[in-house]
């Protein structure tokens, strides 16, 4: 079973270290107690936690996925609301959990994975039909399909999306799981451009390769390359992106070098990298996907950072976004 929990007030406050002269963004953002107050809301980012690991599990993966969200809401609360950032901008929806398998089969998890993939299709559709710009934190990285397949609807038609990644997730389109999203999304028609930022020669099958060769709507750029260039990383990044039209932005943390991840590892960007490429970006994105990162993984690795890097990413993407017009920064 899939459903989602919808937050109050009071229980981000509880989440809040509180002190006095100084205010949190989780004193500042903005709840609702259905979807269909979104459109009263005059936030325009929306948040949402995907508390899963079922798609990790299906692609073959270390699960740990479903650890990232909790700790990394309560990192971005305790964040200082000041004339940076003050939270007003940001609505905090709730999260998206999966029940757990007794005995789960590969089976057993595509199909709990397409009934996730039914209620976060619905969920982002009806925050994009609202007007507002969703940020999702996973989660397996299966969860793009319907982030995707959502803003799509919304839009009516296909849209953009940018992922930063070591891998390509095209995996072949039998059975959903965290490495086919794009597959499924490229052969459904919901996405008419993908461009992957950072894919490592290492771990791209060659039918992967093959496909982004034979697919026009697909374009990538490879770390490999950009370790052997002369250009700058954020120069790269500027011009990989000029062709794409109020994209979608997918970052795998995998791709960030020592972030405990499903399938991390020593060599990547680094967090500050991801932070600059963000930061000067200049598109509007429409959305923001953060996933595949662990606090725990089930093989005993444990990293609390990673809370902290998905708090730093959430809070530069508002700020970047802000700059560009997308919503002023309310007054303090």
């Amino acid at each position: 079973m899939v459903s989602l929990d919808l937050y109050t007030s009071e229980y981000l406050l509880s989440l809040v270290k509180q002190r006095e002269g100084e205010t949190k963004l989780g004193e500042c953002v903005q709840t609702i107690s259905s979807l269909d107050h979104l459109t009263d809301a005059t936030a325009a980012f929306v948040l949402v936690g995907i508390s899963e690991d079922i798609g990790v599990r299906a692609n073959y993966g270390t699960p740990g996925t479903s650890t990232a969200w909790e700790p990394a809401l309560k990192t971005l609360l305790n964040v200082q609301s000041n004339r940076f950032l003050s939270g007003k901008e940001l609505l905090v929806l709730g999260h998206i959990g999966c029940s757990n398998l007794p005995e789960p089969t590969i089976g057993s998890l595509q199909q709990e994975i397409e009934d996730l993939d039914h209620l976060v299709n619905g969920v982002i559709a009806k925050i994009a039909e609202a007007g507002k710009i969703p940020i999702v934190i996973g989660g397996g990285h299966n969860n793009a399909y319907p982030i995707i397949r959502g803003i799509a609807e919304a839009r009516k038609n296909a849209i953009h999306t940018l992922n930063i990644d070591a891998h390509a997730d095209l995996r072949v389109p039998l059975g959903r799981n965290s490495g086919n999203a794009f597959s499924y999304a490229l052969r459904d028609g919901l996405l008419s451009k993908y461009g992957v930022f950072g894919l490592q020669q290492n771990y791209n099958n060659e039918r992967m390769l093959e496909l982004m060769d034979q697919m026009p709507e697909i374009s990538a750029v490879f770390f490999d390359d950009l370790l052997t260039g002369s250009a700058s990383i954020l120069d790269t990044w500027t011009s990989f992106i000029a062709p794409f039209e109020f994209p979608g932005l997918e970052i795998d943390l995998d791709s960030v070098a020592g972030v405990l991840s499903s399938g991390g590892g020593p060599s990547g960007f680094t967090l500050n990298e991801i932070r600059k490429i963000i930061l000067n970006s200049t598109k509007s994105f429409s959305y923001l996907h953060l996933c595949e990162g662990a606090v725990k993984l089930v093989d005993g690795r444990e990293d609390v950072n990673t809370a902290k890097v998905i708090a730093y990413l959430i809070t530069d993407f508002l700020k970047s976004q802000n700059n560009q017009g997308i919503n002023p920064v309310f007054p303090l």
